[in-house]
């Protein structure tokens, strides 16, 4: 059994979650606060505790700067790691995915299992991240090194696995994007975002001549996403990395808003893919329209992004480390 804790801010983590579960011979086991969307592609399913209840009376949250969430006396808080490590007492998991808590791979260590960390673009030099990432058996970045190389993870270059970045929708074929553009598309995270219908009508008035749809942000959010990526000509998202994976496999040319995220972990995504010319960065929805009357890039340059077997790499490091872990039983 492989355990996999996914946290449960915006959709991306639980989605790479199930991308990479069902890419795995070993079992596994989702512990999550939130649902999975596709629960078929775990074994179990072992709900967790909310541990931010209290967050405006949290009591030294950070352990002096330790780490990054341990509020004292804090039920949710004490509900949810009880609950993870009697998980891991009853079934003895081979290994154990984290993907994102400094605090939840600790304790998993702490347990004797070992940790295979995601890890998380941005600026990760504090001590709690230095912990996290320094105990972890093996880290699985989802980018490719030659376009993005944090200086932060060079001293555990023995340990991480650059696999590149994937997608639920890495296997679908898209139509060749037009230009000048037609058709354009507004993505938008679950994780919070700065758009507002105002960003919308300013988009639209600046450029009537593109049919603009919206997905997520202030609008309805919608079901049919590979849809409207594969019949848009053009993409305007935030940086998160499930996002820009879903645009890069669906090969569009794209303006990314780094949304402001702990660590700058957007802004650094979308620096590096600007700097490589795959993609656009706007600083803020103000500068967008001056990105879309730039010269069109190329859109095959996110087959450098979005790398063949990326899933299949990142579930192959992950049954790797649990059959070492099988072994020495």
């Amino acid at each position: 059994m492989i355990g996999y804790y996914a946290h449960h801010h915006g959709s991306g983590h639980l989605t790479r979650a199930e991308i990479i579960a069902r890419r795995l011979s070993t079992p596994v086991t989702l512990l999550s606060t939130a649902a999975p969307a596709d629960a078929g592609a775990f074994a179990g399913y072992v709900p967790l505790a909310s541990d931010a209840a209290n967050t405006r009376d949290a009591r030294d949250p950070t352990a002096a700067g330790q780490l990054h969430w341990v509020p004292m006396y804090d039920e949710g808080l004490q509900n949810r790691m009880a609950r993870i490590a009697g998980w891991i007492r009853d079934c003895r998991p081979a290994a154990m995915v984290v993907d994102v808590s400094v605090e939840v791979a600790i304790l998993v260590r702490l347990l004797g299992v070992p940790v295979i960390v995601i890890a998380m673009p941005g600026h990760r030099v504090d001590a709690a991240h230095r912990w996290g990432y320094g105990l972890a058996e093996r880290i699985i970045a989802p980018w490719p090194r030659e376009v993005y190389d944090p200086p932060w993870l060079h001293e555990l270059a023995n340990r991480t696995h650059y696999v590149g970045a994937f997608s639920r929708f890495d296997d679908l074929d898209a139509p060749p994007a037009r230009a000048p553009f037609r058709t354009g598309a507004v993505l938008c995270g679950s994780g919070g975002s700065s758009l507002t219908s105002d960003c919308l009508a300013t988009l639209a008035v600046d450029h009537p001549e593109v049919e603009w749809r919206l997905v997520g942000g202030p609008g309805t959010w919608r079901d049919d996403v590979w849809s409207i990526l594969a019949n848009s000509d053009v993409v305007v998202s935030h940086g998160g990395q499930n996002a820009v994976a879903e645009i890069a496999a669906a090969r569009r040319p794209a303006v990314l808003i780094p949304e402001p995220r702990p660590y700058g972990e957007q802004e650094q995504t979308c620096a590096a893919l600007s700097a490589a010319g795959i993609a656009r960065c706007a600083a803020g929805w103000s500068a967008v329209s001056a990105e879309l009357r730039k010269p069109v890039l190329d859109p095959a340059g996110w087959s450098r992004w979005s790398v063949v077997g990326a899933a299949g790499a990142a579930a192959a490091v992950i049954g790797q480390v649990a059959a070492d872990g099988c072994l020495d039983e």
